[in-house]
């Protein structure tokens, strides 16, 4: 059978890219910047970027501490934020357009205000990462709480839309694609809970290992998050992110 652009005599593509490999993509340049700066921070920062001011044995840099006060770690950690936000943006337009056709009338309201908490988390984790604390505590500060409550409710709304709001039956996939959402978002806060606990306990008992503790329940959330971003590979797992000349950019089911 012939190529879809040459049954309807259109322009042959530029570009045809699985969606699978450009969430690979995305999500590989954040997670693998966060791998290297915790690692070059144990390797050649250990001291500095694990101390803390109760002076107890600490094992584990916090997060602020690996991507944000020393370099080549700092440096590593921005470029790697601002060269995944358009994607991320592609993403959540995507989604979007996703919600308008899959999701029952009465819920794409939500669905929009799903989209809008991810277009705002996105930018948070932007802010909060040219912003540091010892940089601009506010900035950084406001932007860490704006992060955290957007990605929260978003992963929360996003998992209610896909498990009540759909005009038709999950397929197998998306059935898989729910449990990973519903499973990964649990994990997320509940770590995050737990980073609290550690991080306020620590700050008023000064027990060793505890802000270890909290710094590994940091990177839980880290990591709980990115995995929930890309179960869009299976939400889009027949797609293919095409370019032409004429539509520019799109998500193609072709």
């Amino acid at each position: 059978m012939l190529p879809l652009y040459e049954r309807l005599n259109a322009p042959k593509p530029v570009l045809r890219i699985p969606f699978g490999k450009v969430a690979a993509a995305v999500v590989s340049l954040p997670l693998g910047s966060f791998t290297f700066c915790v690692i070059w921070s144990l390797l050649f920062e250990f001291r500095r970027s694990t101390y803390t001011h109760c002076d107890v044995p600490n094992f584990l840099p916090s997060i602020s501490a690996a991507i944000g006060n020393y370099n080549p770690q700092r440096t590593v950690w921005r470029v790697a934020i601002c060269l995944h936000l358009p994607a991320r943006l592609a993403v959540a337009k995507i989604y979007w357009k996703y919600y308008q056709t899959a999701i029952r009338k009465n819920r794409r309201i939500l669905g929009t205000v799903a989209c809008l908490l991810n277009v705002i988390e996105n930018f948070a984790l932007l802010s909060l990462s040219l912003w540091t604390s010892s940089d601009n505590y506010k900035i950084h500060r406001n932007s860490f709480v704006a992060f955290i409550l957007c990605s929260e409710l978003y992963m929360l709304i996003s998992y209610f839309l896909n498990k009540n709001g759909r005009r038709g039956p999950l397929i197998p996939i998306e059935e898989k694609a729910l449990k990973y959402k519903r499973n990964l978002f649990i994990t997320n806060l509940t770590a995050f809970l737990l980073a609290g606990y550690c991080f306020m306990r620590h700050n008023s008992r000064c027990e060793p290992g505890v802000y270890t503790l909290f710094a590994l329940f940091e990177y839980v959330v880290v990591w709980t998050n990115m995995g929930f971003h890309m179960t869009a590979v299976m939400d889009f797992y027949a797609s293919t992110v095409i370019f032409d000349w004429q539509k520019g950019l799109y998500l193609s089911q072709f």
